[in-house]
């Protein structure tokens, strides 16, 4: 296992550069000028200085250079200077936001709190509320409960976030004014009334996105557990006297979470992707909504980093998935 582990990690080195390349020549071929919204009444020298200072008359392939030195290299350096207190990064150019003119990994930082106390959350309470409702539908399947999980995972299936979040807002904020509609980042939690208004502020966003995490996950879980229901081992199991919660939640269930690890697994960067609607639905000022004023503002090194990011999430969340195969199933070894 540590051998195989090993393997995909040197392997994924590559992967990741062949990704970077290809997600900075897609960005660089998109038409636009950073400085196109400047006032015009900067002077034609000071113009070409400031192109000069990003880059942008340089070739492509110095630019990509320039930005995978400062990606796998300078900023590296920097979070090591962080937490050792050095200098290693001292006098290097970092990569730098057109929008902000400040670093990137600085902003990203400042705004990724709020993804996760949102996005975090919301996909943590999917899995837990998905997982023992496909367990439970598979038990007692055709039930009411059954037919009312599989009534909930349509509905999940089917409406957007950009409607749901909506009608959430329309409900609960509006009709009820139960929640607020629009997310507060600047709320300091420092004592209970702070902390329930944050709980307040999170429900409706949370909502959203669990309910798209749940409507997955239980039909996964659901579909892997009838399948494992009816094998020979499970009769096996039964016919040696052992109970129907030994034989359910030891037996069956390890066998049926080795296809949802993969699901779950691979929602986690998806889950990013997704919260890009929902935090501009509910100002969540998060890294879904900064991805938008990115593409806006044509920020090419913010976008270009942030859609990085997120490649490195999807490779990693693969690695964590194979991994967990060989826990789960002892019969998959990695030679």
């Amino acid at each position: 296992m540590l051998t195989y582990t090993i393997r995909r990690l040197l392997l994924a080195i590559p992967t990741l550069v062949l990704i970077s390349l290809i997600i900075f020549l897609l960005l660089d071929l998109a038409p636009g000028d950073p400085l196109a919204n400047q006032p015009l009444s900067i002077p034609p020298e000071v113009r070409q200085k400031m192109r000069d200072a990003l880059g942008l008359d340089s070739p492509a392939y110095v630019r990509y250079l320039l930005w995978a030195k400062q990606f796998f290299w300078v900023e590296p350096l920097v979070f090591v200077d962080w937490v050792l207190g050095t200098s290693f990064s001292a006098d290097m150019q970092r990569i730098v936001s057109w929008q902000f003119r400040s670093p990137v990994f600085d902003i990203i930082i400042q705004r990724l709190p709020q993804t996760l106390w949102v996005v975090g959350l919301a996909y943590l309470v999917g899995v837990l509320i998905a997982l023992p409702i496909g367990i439970i539908s598979a038990y007692k399947q055709y039930s009411w409960f059954d037919q009312v999980g599989t009534f909930i995972s349509m509905i999940g299936f089917s409406v957007p976030p950009f409607f749901s979040g909506v009608l959430m807002i329309v409900l609960f904020a509006i009709m009820l004014p139960w929640f607020p509609s629009i997310y507060d980042t600047t709320l300091v939690v420092n004592d209970f009334e702070s902390f329930g208004q944050q709980i307040r502020q999170m429900t409706l966003p949370v909502l959203v996105l669990a309910l798209q995490t749940t409507a997955q996950l239980s039909r996964f879980m659901r579909a892997s557990m009838l399948d494992n229901l009816n094998h020979d081992y499970v009769r096996t199991a039964r016919a040696k006297g052992m109970t129907e919660k030994v034989v359910l939640l030891v037996h069956v269930l390890r066998n049926s979470m080795i296809p949802v690890v993969t699901v779950i697994a691979l929602g986690i960067p998806s889950i990013f992707g997704g919260a890009i609607i929902t935090e501009q639905i509910f100002k969540v000022n998060g890294l879904g909504q900064l991805l938008i004023t990115a593409i806006y503002a044509n920020d090419l090194p913010m976008v270009q980093t942030l859609a990085f990011i997120f490649a490195v999430l999807i490779v990693l969340c693969n690695l964590i998935a194979d991994v967990l195969y060989g826990m789960l199933d002892p019969r998959i070894r990695y030679d």
